[in-house]
């Protein structure tokens, strides 16, 4: 019975640390984000900034999306969120950029969303056609206020530095890869970024089922230990 019991008790903690490993990635993935997280320099792309409410006790009311002033993008159009009112300001350019063989002195800088709703335990996507992106980076962020209806504002902002760890309120994130002159097997440069998502995808449910496997290995070596010791103890 003693031996039972504890078998028990440490089924009961090898769940408690499945859980606390899926927690740990669901609160991870609960960010602002840009997705897809790739796309092809010199391209015109749709981004849709991913918001999921992290609260508990107070909806969503306001997105505000700052785009890049060091790398200002030329073409940039908003398309509509049901429930929600768009904002989008320019502002004058430190430097004037080229477009369409003539010069821009002003761009969209900021993108704000109102009105809307996102409610605990939901997200919405607001989704924004821009480019052409700009080939002199691998990367361009777009810092995010999320608003809560209890007036707290989080910023996501935080820039994570090469072989860092992922901050707390990283900013959204678009990859920026270089022109493929020539693609193969008929594969174009719009999927190519498509496949890589999906490669990570799968490497993070790989990383995920691999902790839920060592909590609980680790859980099952000491109940094994445990009962060995207690069968010779016995014998």
């Amino acid at each position: 019975m003693p031996f039972i019991s504890h078998a028990r008790r440490a089924g009961a903690l090898a769940s408690l640390a499945a859980l606390a490993v899926v927690g740990g990635a669901t609160a991870a993935s609960a960010h602002v984000t840009a997705n897809p997280k790739t796309a092809e320099q010199g391209s015109y792309t749709k981004v849709s900034f991913r918001v999921p409410n992290e609260r508990d006790n107070a909806s969503t009311t306001k997105v505000v999306v700052h785009l890049p002033v060091d790398h200002p993008l030329a073409s940039v159009s908003v398309r509509p969120t049901p429930g929600w009112t768009v904002k989008a300001e320019k502002s004058k350019l430190p430097k004037p950029i080229k477009s369409h063989g003539g010069e821009l002195t002003e761009a969209v800088t900021t993108i704000t969303w109102s009105g809307g709703k996102i409610e605990p335990g939901q997200f919405q996507e607001f989704d924004v056609s821009m480019g052409p992106l700009p080939t002199d980076t691998d990367q361009i962020s777009f810092k995010a206020d999320q608003t809560y209806s209890n007036g707290e504002v989080v910023k996501w902002e935080e820039e994570q530095a090469e072989g860092a760890a992922e901050p707390e309120h990283p900013a959204p994130t678009l990859q920026l890869t270089p022109k493929d002159a020539a693609p193969t097997a008929g594969l174009t440069a719009e999927r190519k970024p498509a496949a890589k998502s999906t490669a990570s995808a799968s490497d993070g449910t790989a990383r995920l089922l691999g902790g839920i496997g060592i909590a609980a290995g680790v859980i099952g070596v000491g109940v094994g230990g445990y009962g060995l010791s207690r069968a010779r103890s016995r014998a």
